[in-house]
């Protein structure tokens, strides 16, 4: 899932007709402040952005019968974030006629399902103007109405666990429109702009300029890096601000794959500038993905497609990604020796446990049952075993088991909380993320160590410290052969 905003204020003038002059972008590429678009929920009539790259502007066509009740349809340009953060436009009507109630929105999102809870400041054609919110998946929508209409601008404003709404008439400083409601968004959510026609037979339209994104929370930076095993000591490859997340090494062992803002990235271990990897549709990549044993074929897993997470593979140079999974969600973590089968994640009837399903596609096989959060499964390089972190016992540790699902023992038993196990290309050693034994799940930003055992359990030992979590080693990261690791440290730096 990248998820961190720089404050930016971008300044410019509101002319329709000059509006011809900027490009008209498709989804994948640039949208300006915004990662992605599309329709939410139930539309008849497709929506579109149009992003004027000289002017910074937005102007959003929208159907959808509404943002309201149990379930949303409009269509959406949005990007993920976390913490506390504003949203400001200026918002004039362009399209005329149409249902007076059509709404432009500056909206915070949990999810893109379409009962998912949300937060918006809304303008409605009619010039009304409203905070709107829903705070349960599924649940009644809400309002708190504001006594000013017509306003040139709006700000919908997240604080902890409160929502604001602000407005600003011409020529007026943006104020308090009066009144908060209590949401509780998990980082990371979605924020953007959206239009709903109020009608799912039409279209209706608005420009949004002068549009502003603030955050007070610090912007993190990312740096790529390889531990040597023998010595302890480490070598940066690439430091970016952003996050990227999840290195795999190369089975040539010249280059590094990397997840970041839904792509995939491929860098040399020499450094240098990254290059996008063409993953053709998926470009909602997150932070489990692989390279097969023969180096031809790498798995992702994405949602662009489902909004859930699937298993893909495609050439690792590049291609149409071919569907694995038939449903989701399901996280890749591992890949058989022989190159005919893969391991993941799946949430199947509300509980995480081990899978293994055809490279191809086909039957998937459950391989745990323990209640609770079963994770991480990799391949030993034998293929006698898969490994893999398991909560059953309270904390999260390191498991292993045939690879038929046979024979689960379990490896680590001290009180971190450990990640992720990846055993090197000689099957003698496993490498894992550990987190201290206060913090529940794989959260990002975190003091965390990189560990290391002997395959079959044994003495500890600390490999490095560092500021990581979640993209730090999610997956199988040892050089071909076996001296070094691949890993993400990251740094929160004020902007």
């Amino acid at each position: 899932m990248i998820n961190h905003l720089i404050k930016t204020g971008l300044r410019l003038i509101v002319l329709g007709l000059f509006f011809r002059a900027g490009s008209i972008l498709p989804q994948e590429a640039d949208l300006g402040l915004f990662q992605g678009q599309e329709d939410i929920g139930d539309v008849l009539n497709k929506g579109s952005v149009e992003y004027n790259s000289i002017q910074q502007s937005y102007l959003i066509t929208g159907g959808g019968e509404n943002v309201w009740f149990e379930n949303d349809a409009f269509h959406f340009i949005w990007r993920e974030a976390s913490g506390d953060i504003s949203l400001a436009s200026d918002i004039p009507w362009i399209s005329g006629g149409g249902d007076p109630h059509r709404k432009a929105l500056l909206h915070i999102r949990q999810s893109l399902d379409p009962d998912s809870p949300h937060a918006s400041a809304v303008l409605h054609a009619d010039g009304s103007t409203a905070v709107q919110y829903r705070t349960t998946k599924g649940g009644q929508t809400h309002e708190i109405r504001s006594n000013i209409t017509v306003p040139q601008r709006l700000r919908i404003e997240k604080e902890g666990d409160y929502v604001f709404m602000s407005v600003a008439q011409v020529n007026e400083s943006l104020h308090s429109a009066g009144g908060s409601f209590r949401i509780q968004f998990e980082d990371p959510f979605y924020i953007g702009l959206g239009v709903c026609a109020h009608d799912n037979n039409t279209l209706a339209q608005a420009l949004f300029s002068n549009v502003e994104i603030s955050t007070n929370q610090p912007v993190v930076e990312s740096t790529l890096e390889i531990i040597t095993f023998a010595t302890k000591d480490r070598q940066v490859i690439y430091n970016t601000t952003g996050r990227i997340e999840a290195p795999n090494w190369s089975r040539d062992g010249s280059y590094l794959l990397y997840n970041g803002g839904g792509r995939i990235y491929k860098i040399s271990v020499n450094g240098g500038e990254p290059e996008l990897i063409d993953t053709g549709f998926a470009i909602r990549c997150n932070n489990d993905h692989g390279i097969s044993p023969d180096g031809k074929l790498l798995a992702i897993s994405d949602g662009t497609e489902e909004r859930t997470s699937i298993i893909y593979t495609l050439p690792v140079t590049g291609g149409t990604p071919q569907r694995v999974t038939p449903v989701g969600p399901s996280y890749w973590h591992g890949w058989s020796p022989d190159g005919k089968t893969l391991a993941y994640c799946a949430s199947r009837d509300g509980e995480y446990d081990i899978y293994t399903i055809p490279v191809k596609g086909g039957q998937e096989k459950r391989l745990t049952t323990a209640p609770g959060l079963d994770d991480g499964p990799d391949y030993s390089p034998d293929g006698r075993y898969i490994y893999f972190n398991s909560v059953r016992t309270g904390t999260m540790q390191i498991y292993r088991m045939k690879s038929d699902g046979s024979e689960e023992e379990q490896l680590t038993f001290d009180a971190y909380n450990d990640w992720f196990a990846h055993p090197s290309p000689d099957g003698k050693w496993l490498v894992f993320v550990s987190y201290k034994e206060d913090v529940s799940g794989h959260p990002a930003n975190q003091d965390v160590m990189l560990r290391i055992m002997p395959a079959e359990g044994g003495e500890i030992q600390v490999l490095t410290t560092l500021f990581g979590g979640q993209g730090t080693i999610n997956v199988p990261s040892w050089s071909p052969d076996g001296d070094r690791i691949a890993f993400v440290s990251y740094r929160l730096v004020q902007p």
